[in-house]
């Protein structure tokens, strides 16, 4: 049952700059802009269930409040008491119009990551407002996050649970909840990031999500008093690796999951091998760190799709002389459409899909073999998504640039399909082989064998959040067995 706060407080841990940037003018004229969507007026009061673009991650971001916390960030760094006014207005009209569990509140008012985003921006506020209804409201809060039956462990959300948990719990003065999330933070970490850096949420995007808030975790467990422990450290560290192997030489995260194309992962070390196979499932390669025109590659094994995957596994990307070369569909938005959920379906992905038996999503795909050379690398993977055995042979060599793909099934026939850059466009076309060529002349071949039968058809590939592009997509003649060589920068084999 909820219980009324103390008017006793304790320190205010305020982490606004982890607040997502707003226009401070436009809020305070009563105007919101989320996830890069149009600006929409909120109208007085606010109207909570407001779904203006029918987007989910716009409701979501409008019930956190961070925009309010950024208003308060503001009136600290400008003496400007309106902007302080606003954000008590804005929090108190929240509050009268979200009772939790009353007639016709919004469900994203409490679902359980607004909940987490929403406090510290609450916490922030009650710095300079201490009202009973915010004092009241922070409590209800600090419930919520404490309830184990809403706790997300293992995931990013409940790490914005532990990290809203615990400056509520320095706020209100309740020190078992500041060590309740500390404990539960440690725990849920090593459970979501293994020993080699991989996050289980499956997408890169996530993994630098995830190492950005342990970073403003650490900084709130310090300021509150309480001991850093060090295996919330050393996985920390560990994660950094996995965000580095998986940036292509672009700087752009390797658009793996629900990782969007555009996503980039700047500063990260990266001493140690080009190449790396994690355990939890990914292979990275390149030829050098710190090289634009480095050739990279990734190949998906490992555990079945969960959380944040695709079932992409045995897909392959590929990156050379500067140019994204072999793409996936990537992530697109968490909007419940066909299109979505088309990219998270094998047909999205570099993958070879057997033509019988029906495909059992979440199956594992193991690693049965990998050599790792200076000038080149080679693999074999296998698994039975679609009840018979399909197993994917990869070679990479480096000098000259090339993949070659053999696929093969234990029985009946597959296609392998291969998706490239939206700006490369087929310039040339003979059986068993095509040449893609970008808009500055750049040529990539495509060789098959058995080439009776290859396809060239379009795919509606995703740029970035709400973006997408048309590209092309060759599919293999259908046969037990079929080997791909992409040759990237050739002009002359098929001219």
């Amino acid at each position: 049952m909820f219980r009324r706060a103390r008017t006793t407080s304790g320190k205010a841990i305020c982490l606004s700059d982890q607040f997502p940037g707003i226009d401070v003018k436009e809020v305070m004229d009563g105007l919101v802009t989320f996830v890069k969507l149009p600006p929409v007026r909120l109208g007085t009061p606010i109207d909570w269930t407001a779904d203006p673009h029918g987007n989910r991650s716009w409701s979501l971001h409008l019930h956190t409040l961070r925009w309010m916390g950024r208003l308060v960030a503001a009136y600290e760094r400008t003496g400007d008491r309106a902007c302080l006014d606003r954000a008590g207005a804005i929090t108190d009209d929240w509050i009268r119009a979200n009772p939790r569990g009353g007639p016709g509140v919004s469900p994203w008012a409490w679902a359980e990551h607004a909940v987490a985003l929403r406090s510290p921006a609450l916490v922030c506020l009650s710095e300079h407002v201490q009202t009973r209804e915010l004092w009241d409201s922070l409590a209800e809060h600090g419930e919520v996050l404490a309830d184990p039956a809403l706790y997300r462990e293992g995931h990013n959300h409940g790490l914005d649970q532990d990290i809203a948990l615990l400056v509520v719990g320095c706020r209100l003065g309740r020190a078992r909840w500041r060590d309740l999330a500390v404990r539960r933070m440690t725990a849920s970490t090593e459970l979501a990031v293994d020993a080699q850096g991989v996050l289980h949420e499956q997408a890169p995007r996530y993994g630098l999500y995830v190492h950005r808030r342990l970073g403003v975790a650490l900084r709130a467990i310090r300021e509150s008093g309480a001991e850093v422990p060090q295996r919330l450290l050393e996985r920390r560290r560990a994660l950094e690796s996995y965000i580095a192997h998986a940036t292509q030489p672009d700087g752009h995260l390797v658009p793996i999951g629900d990782s969007p194309a555009d996503a980039r992962a700047d500063g990260f070390a990266h001493e140690g091998p080009a190449v790396r196979v994690f355990d939890g499932g990914y292979v990275f390669g390149r030829t050098a760190w710190d090289d634009p025109a480095a050739s990279y590659y990734s190949i998906r094994f490992g555990p079945g799709r969960r959380l944040h995957g695709h079932e992409d596994h045995l897909g392959v990307t590929y990156y050379s002389h500067g140019r994204r070369i072999l793409v996936e569909a990537g992530f697109h938005s968490y909007e419940r459409t066909g299109y979505v959920d088309w990219t998270r379906t094998p047909e999205a992905h570099n993958v070879p899909v057997p033509t019988s038996g029906t495909f059992r999503p979440g199956t594992a795909t193991r690693l049965l073999h990998s050599s790792v050379g200076a000038s080149g690398q080679a693999y074999e993977l296998a698994d039975d998504a679609y009840g018979v055995r399909r197993t994917r042979r990869v070679t990479v060599n480096h000098d000259p640039a090339t993949m070659a793909v053999h696929d093969t099934v234990s029985s009946g026939t597959l296609r392998s399909l291969w998706h490239f850059d939206p700006a490369l466009k087929v310039v040339s076309r003979r059986p068993g082989a095509v040449v893609l060529a970008g808009p500055d002349g750049f040529h990539v071949t495509v060789l098959q064998f058995p080439g009776e039968g290859l396809a060239v058809r379009p795919a509606l590939i995703s740029t970035g959040y709400l973006r997408t592009a048309e590209a092309v997509t060759v599919l293999s003649p259908e046969a037990p067995s079929v080997l791909t060589v992409i040759v990237p920068g050739s002009t002359s084999i098929l001219l």
